[in-house]
């Protein structure tokens, strides 16, 4: 039977010491990593900026496979590496070994949260599943990543972004509207199911605020891509409608999309009667306004290609900046399509202070961009730098599981552990 409520309130939701200097909403979560790539790793990121302590276990030799994905490399480091590892401690840990499983059991008792992109299954077989771990440590909240889920006819398979997305349809409606299929420019896959992970982990602790138990709390690639499928699934779901690739154009609004300008592109959004009049009235195309066939938005959709080729000619007569001029302070939305360079230039984007930088220890001052979410009263933010490999071992072993020094230098010397490298 559970703890009642009563009594919970007088007990301390963490299991483990708050960071009273310099803390945030989660200050004092304390989560044991063992993703690797982007999806568990930008979760447990997105956890650390908002002060939950993050201790990356890592493989002996290379550590996260990012750690060696480039170039670009910044100095000896991995600039995919460095943009989802900030705020956490590294250890590298033999998992291989009994020695080192016990580690992480160890860790697992003074911890809050455990995450984990492994095949289903293989933790099981080295003693760190949940079954196992829940009983050693009850209260802890065990997130596992997949790419398709614990169960079914997949279960085995070895999930990327790519693949999952190309399961889920997102490849399919992605890319020009008579070409091929297209790869998202950036893992939307992989950084959906990490703020999937991210809020599911949160939840389940609000839970054991209640419960005083943890959980096991599973995401994958497969379901998180399928139910950002949003609008598109339920065309097909319930209008029978399958979805096609519109570059990008949008199924269900007319104009919604990019257009050529005479030296880049512009993308427009008029996804209102008034929008759309509003565009005309600026383009100096009021002929439109009183042609019945463009109406309404629904016959806009329907006459599509005629529209949008008197807006193309139009757009075309003029370069990307005389339109922002021209069209700053309208009602409807727009913006250049911008290069990365014209991106962190921008006004508003400096305005903002997205990016923001930290001092490495091997490798001098790291620009990241910073935690996308301001709180008016709690700490969202950047706290320490991406770890070296294996920097924070012997830390954790000495002051976290307190250790004693002959303990860590023997599991050093069996090879169990190591320093950084």
């Amino acid at each position: 039977m559970a703890p009642s409520t009563t009594l919970l309130l007088h007990q301390d939701f963490h299991y483990s010491s708050p960071n009273k200097a310099r803390g945030g909403p989660l200050s004092g979560i304390r989560i044991i990593d063992l993703t690797r790539i982007l999806a568990g790793p930008f979760a447990t990121m997105v956890l650390s900026d908002l002060g939950a302590e993050v201790i990356k276990v890592e493989r002996p030799g290379k550590g996260d496979e990012t750690r060696s994905w480039g170039p670009p490399f910044l100095g000896t480091e991995s600039c995919y590496f460095l943009s989802v590892n900030r705020n956490k401690k590294s250890i590298i840990v033999d998992l291989k070994k009994p020695e080192g499983v016990s580690v992480v059991q160890d860790l697992v008792k003074c911890s809050d949260v455990l995450i984990e992109n492994f095949v289903p299954g293989a933790l099981n077989r080295l003693g760190l599943g949940y079954d196992t771990l829940k009983s050693v440590a009850p209260h802890l909240v065990y997130c596992s990543v997949s790419g398709y889920g614990s169960r079914g006819p997949y279960q085995s398979r070895p999930g990327y972004d790519v693949i999952a997305a190309s399961f889920a349809g997102l490849l399919g409606v992605t890319g020009p509207e008579n070409g091929e299929p297209c790869k998202v420019g950036v893992a939307m896959t992989d950084l959906a199911t990490g703020l999937y992970a991210h809020g599911a982990i949160m939840a389940a602790l609000l839970e054991r605020h209640k419960t005083g138990f943890g959980q096991k709390v599973e995401c994958n690639l497969l379901s998180s891509q399928i139910s950002c499928m949003v609008n598109l699934a339920s065309n097909f779901l319930n209008g029978g409608r399958e979805a096609k690739r519109w570059g990008t154009a949008h199924e269900s609004i007319v104009p919604y999309q990019a257009f050529p300008t005479s030296d880049g592109y512009l993308t427009i959004g008029a996804g209102s009667n008034d929008q759309f009049s509003a565009l005309c009235h600026v383009l100096d195309l009021k002929d439109l306004l009183r042609d019945e066939q463009y109406s309404t938005n629904a016959l806009r959709v329907k006459n599509r290609e005629t529209l949008l080729r008197e807006l193309t000619n139009t757009f075309q007569k003029k370069s990307t900046e005389e339109w922002l001029s021209i069209l700053a302070g309208c009602s409807f939305p727009y913006a250049p399509i911008n290069t990365l360079s014209q991106t962190f230039s921008d006004p508003q984007v400096i305005h903002n202070q997205i990016v923001q930088e930290v001092e490495h220890p091997s490798i001098g001052k790291v620009k990241q961009v910073a935690p996308a979410v301001s709180f008016s009263t709690s700490q969202n933010e950047i706290r320490s730098p991406p770890p070296l490999l294996g920097e924070h071992t012997e830390y954790v072993l000495s002051e976290i599981l307190k250790y004693s020094k002959e303990k860590v230098q023997e599991l050093i010397k069996q090879g169990v552990v190591n320093r950084s490298q």
